[in-house]
C-alpha cells in the first residue's frame, strides 16, 4: 500500500472520529459548565450532581444523533475501507 493512501485514509478516519464525537463532547462541556456554575453559586459540593446530569444529557444526545453517527461510519466504510480491502 502506498504511504500517501494510508495517511489519507487515517486522516479521513480521524476527521470522522472528530465529527462523530463533537455532539457528545459539546453537550458534556455545556452541561458540565452549567452544573459547575450552579455549584459555585449555591456552594453545593455533591459529586453525583455533576455526574448524573452530564451522563443523562449525553445519553439523550447519543440517542438523537445515533442515525447521523451510523450513517457517517457506514458511508466511510463503504466508500473508502471496503474498496481498499476488495482491491478496487
Amino acid at each position: 500500500m502506498i504511504d500517501t493512501v494510508l495517511f489519507d485514509t487515517l486522516r479521513q478516519a480521524l476527521w470522522i472520529a472528530v465529527l462523530i464525537s463533537t455532539p457528545l463532547l459539546t453537550v458534556g462541556l455545556v452541561v458540565g459548565l452549567a452544573v459547575g456554575l450552579f455549584q459555585a453559586l449555591t456552594s453545593v459540593q455533591e459529586n453525583t450532581l455533576t455526574f448524573v446530569p452530564k451522563v443523562a444529557a449525553m445519553m439523550m444526545v447519543f440517542w438523537v444523533s445515533m442515525s447521523f453517527m451510523t450513517s457517517t461510519i457506514v458511508s466511510f466504510f463503504t466508500g473508502t475501507i471496503v474498496p481498499m480491502i476488495a482491491g478496487s
